[in-house]
C-alpha cells in the first residue's frame, strides 16, 4: 500500500504534485490545521504530515495516531510541534533550515540599511507631505563593525552579505572555527568583545535555554553607545523591555525587529518607539523562498517514506538516500543485536556499549546506534522505534558509549553490543556478508556463525556428549522444524551454546521439557523482525 501524507497547511501545488509523482497518496487540506477537532479526527490515516506554522503538533494530538511516522514542516521554525511527544511517539520531524536561508538573511540586511537611514519614519513623514530632510540624519554602513551572533547558515549569508558592503565582521558563535572564520573573512570573537566593537548587532542563533534573552539588560549595558540591533531570528533572543529601555535613553540608536516573544505581535515595549523598524515575521516571506521550502519538505518526506532516507531531522540522525540504501543491512543488524541482547537480559540495563570494527566504523554510527537501542528497547516496549528508543534510554539514565577501530580480525567489519546490569556484562557480536543477510558471530565470547530467522531458539549448557541428539529429538516428537543449528562452545568439557533457527514459534511445552531435563542452564525462545 503506498504512503499516505496529509497536508493540512497553504503549500504550492507544485508541491504537493511531487508527492503524486513519486507514487504517495495525499490529501491537500490547507485550511485543516486551523480545526484542531477535525484534525484530531483524522490524523491516524496518516504516515506523513506536511504544515506550515498554522497546524499546532501537540501531544494531544498525536495520542490520535499510531501510524504516523513523519511531521515535516516548510521552514525553520518548529515551535508549533511538541518535539518531545512526537520522540516518545516515534514519530520524525523535520524541517527544511535551507530553503529560506537566503530570504531571511536579506531580511536582515534590508532592516539594517532601513534602520541606519530611518526609512520607515522617513516614508511616513514624506507621505504626509512634510519635508523632514535636516530630521533623519542616518548613518553609513560602509567600514562600520557588524557583530554577527550566530555565523551558521543564515547568519553566514549574512557575513558575506556585509563584507560585499565593506563592513568589518566580527562573529560570536562557540561552534565557529578559526579555520571556518578565516575562510569567510571575519574575525571570530566571544560574545563581550562583539558587544563592545559592533555598531550593528544581528542575531541568527536558534532559541534555547543558552541563547534565550542573549541580549539582556547586562549584555546592552557592554555594548557600543549607539549601536543598532537587528532579530530576524527569533522572539525571546533579546529582552523586549530592556532593550526599549536602552532605547529611550539614548544607549541604543535604533533597533529593527521582524521577531517576538508573543506572536502575533499586538502589542510590544518596541512599538512606536523611535527609530524602531518592525515587521510581522517576514523573514521568509518571499515568493522564492515559500516555493522552495515546499518543494524541499516534499521531496524529503516522500525520500524517508520511499527510501528511509532522513534529511533535516531535528530527533534522529540524517540518512542520505544513498547511506540508507548501503546501511540497510548494518541498520538490521544492529537491530538484531539489541533484540538479542534485550530478550535475554530481565533486570535493569545500566549501560550499552557499542563497538564498530573496520568499514563499517566509517558509516553514520549515530543512526546504528539507534537502531540497536531500539533493539533493546523493543523487547519491553514493542512501539519503541529508531526515533524514540534513545529518549526511552535517556529516561531510563541508561549510559551510551560509543567505540571505533580499524579491521582488526577475520571479520572486514563487525558490530559488538555489549549490556552492562548490576548483575553481569553481556555481549554479542555480528556481521553482513557479501548477500546482504546479517549473521551473528559471537556470543559471550564464543565464536559462531548463525544464522538470523524470525523464530529462533538459544541454549547454554554444559559441553557433553547427546546434548545435540536431545534437542534436535525434542524438535522432533514436538513437530518443530529447525532450520538451522549453530554449536559454540569455550572448550572440551565446557560451556557450550547453540542457537536453533525454527520455522515456527516454539510452544511453551517445548520449552518447559527441555528446562525439565536439569541440563540446560538457560532455555531461551527469541524472536527477531526480520522483515
Amino acid at each position: 500500500m503506498a504512503p499516505k501524507v496529509l497536508v493540512s497547511d497553504e503549500l504550492s501545488e507544485t508541491a504537493v504534485q511531487i508527492f503524486r509523482d513519486r507514487g504517495i497518496d495525499v490529501d491537500f487540506m490547507p485550511t485543516l490545521g486551523k480545526d484542531k477537532e477535525k484534525l484530531a479526527e483524522i490524523i491516524g490515516n496518516y504516515d506523513g504530515l506536511a504544515i506550515r506554522s498554522a497546524t499546532k503538533v501537540t501531544a494531544k494530538l498525536l495520542e490520535n495516531t499510531d501510524r504516523l511516522k513523519v511531521i515535516a514542516r516548510a521552514g525553520i521554525g518548529v515551535d508549533n510541534v511538541d518535539i518531545p511527544a512526537a520522540s516518545k511517539k516515534g514519530v520524525i520531524v523535520m524541517n527544511t533550515p535551507f530553503g529560506n536561508s537566503i530570504t531571511t538573511a536579506e531580511h536582515a540586511i534590508a532592516m539594517m540599511f532601513a534602520v541606519a537611514r530611518q526609512l520607515p519614519e522617513a516614508n511616513a513623514s514624506t507621505h504626509a507631505g512634510k519635508w523632514e530632510k535636516s530630521r533623519f540624519m542616518g548613518v553609513e554602513l560602509f567600514n562600520k563593525t557588524l557583530g554577527v551572533i550566530g555565523a551558521g547558515n543564515i547568519g553566514g549569508i549574512v557575513c558575506d552579505r556585509a563584507l560585499g558592503l565593506h563592513m568589518k565582521v566580527v562573529a560570536y558563535d562557540p561552534f565557529l572555527s578559526e579555520e571556518r572564520a578565516k575562510s569567510m573573512g571575519v574575525t571570530k570573537v566571544e560574545l563581550n568583545e562583539l558587544l563592545a566593537r559592533a555598531d550593528f548587532i544581528t542575531l541568527h542563533v536558534p532559541l534555547t535555554d543558552k541563547t534565550r534573552n542573549i541580549l539582556d539588560a547586562a549584555s546592552l549595558a557592554k555594548t557600543k553607545p549607539g549601536v543598532r540591533i537587528i532579530n530576524c531570528a527569533r522572539g525571546g533572543l533579546v529582552d523586549e523591555a530592556a532593550l526599549a529601555d536602552a532605547l529611550k535613553s539614548g544607549h541604543v540608536a535604533g533597533a529593527a525587529f521582524d521577531v517576538f516573544v508573543v506572536e502575533p505581535a499586538t502589542e510590544s515595549p518596541l512599538f512606536n518607539l523611535p527609530n524602531v523598524v518592525v515587521t510581522p515575521h517576514l523573514g521568509a516571506s518571499t515568493s522564492e523562498a515559500q516555493e522552495n521550502v515546499a518543494l524541499q519538505v516534499a521531496e524529503q518526506m516522500s525520500d524517508f517514506l520511499l527510501t528511509g532516507a532522513v534529511q533535516n531531522a531535528l530527533n534522529m540522525p540524517s540518512v542520505t538516500a544513498e547511506e540508507a540504501s548501503v546501511m540497510g543491512p548494518w541498520i538490521k543488524l544492529a537491530e538484531h543485536l539489541g533484540a538479542f541482547v534485550g530478550q535475554m537480559t530481565d533486570e535493569p540495563i545500566k549501560a550499552i556499549n557499542v563497538l564498530y570494527d573496520g568499514h563499517v566504523a566509517d558509516m553514520n554510527l549515530a543512526a546504528l546506534n539507534c537502531a540497536a537501542i531500539a533493539g533493546i528497547m523493543k523487547a519491553t516496549n514493542p512501539d519503541v522505534n529508531m526515533v524514540s528508543a534513545p529518549v526511552v534510554a535517556k529516561e531510563r539514565g541508561i549510559q551510551i558509549a560509543t567505540t571505533s577501530q580499524g579491521k582488526s580480525g577475520a571479520f572486514d567489519a563487525f558490530v559488538k553490543l555489549t549490556v552492562v546490569t548490576d548483575k553481569r556484562e553481556r555481549s554479542i557480536a555480528g556481521t553482513c556478508f557479501s548477500d546482504g543477510k546479517p549473521r551473528f558471530i559471537q556470543i559471550k565470547g564464543i565464536n559462531i556463525d548463525a544464522e538470523i530467522g524470525h523464530h529462533m531458539l538459544y541454549t547454554t549448557n554444559e559441553d557433553v556428549p547427546g546434548m545435540i541428539g536431545l534437542l534436535g529429538m525434542t524438535m522432533a516428537k514436538n513437530e518443530v522444524n529447525i532450520a538451522n543449528f549453530t554449536l559454540g562452545r569455550t572448550g572440551i568439557g565446557k560451556e557450550a551454546i547453540a542457537i536453533l533457527y525454527l520455522d515456527q514459534r516454539l510452544p511453551q511445552k517445548v520449552v518447559e521439557l527441555l528446562e525439565g531435563t536439569g541440563l540446560f542452564q538457560q532455555v531461551k525462545p527469541l524472536e527477531f523482525d526480520v522483515g
